[in-house]
């Protein structure tokens, strides 16, 4: 489980495609500290170390997650935002998150507001998932509060420490980013198909 905390952003030093899969190695502060098998978060997607070399490090997305996600996409030299998984006496500053990516989102509009800035993402709603006002939701494993809920789109606002230390400082008009929606949230909409599909509240 993770909790949307901002930890580190690394760099992508090394990319090979195996197959399906790709490789993907990374530098960052923390990497002699790894372990082989240990979950890591990476732009919300929780992938589980393989190698370890000095200040570098490698996982492996399959092709569900390449699909599911913006780490397809990935040039060497890219940032990566980092977290490593919670300890279960930690203080939940953010939310819990399963590093599981729901779906991508384009940003559509960055804007700078003295000292802060809104970023609005659009995303598929057909495939069933929602934001709230005020709800969470995580961008590429940050964990931000919603704004401004529509349909297919919504917003956050982040501060000048977000922006410094992730890679939302690189966003613009076009950029994919990874969604992993609140949890409860899909639980909710699931259960509701459900009884709507069964005409138990008015549906077919």
């Amino acid at each position: 489980m993770f909790s949307g905390i901002v930890e580190e952003p690394a760099k992508v030093v090394g990319l090979i495609k195996d197959k399906e899969n790709l490789h993907i190695t990374l530098s960052c502060s923390f990497a002699d500290n790894l372990k082989i098998d240990q979950s890591v978060s990476h732009n919300g997607v929780c992938l589980t170390v393989v190698k370890i070399d000095g200040q570098s490090y490698t996982v492996t997305a399959i092709k569900e997650t390449l699909e599911k996600s913006n780490l397809g996409l990935l040039m060497v030299g890219d940032k990566v935002k980092l977290e490593r998984s919670m300890k279960i006496d930690s203080l939940l500053d953010g939310h819990l998150g399963q590093g599981h990516v729901d779906q991508t989102a384009i940003c559509t509009e960055v804007i700078e507001a003295d000292g802060s800035w809104y970023y609005t993402f659009k995303y598929d709603s057909k495939i069933g998932n929602i934001t709230v006002e005020k709800g969470s939701v995580s961008v590429n494993g940050v964990s931000l509060t919603v704004v401004n809920s529509k349909a297919d789109t919504f917003q956050v606002a982040i501060i000048t420490y977000t922006y410094e230390h992730t890679n939302f400082n690189e966003f613009k008009a076009g950029t994919v980013v990874n969604l992993e929606f609140d949890i409860v949230g899909k639980y909710i909409t699931k259960l509701l198909k459900q009884y709507l599909d069964s005409g138990l509240l008015g549906g077919k």
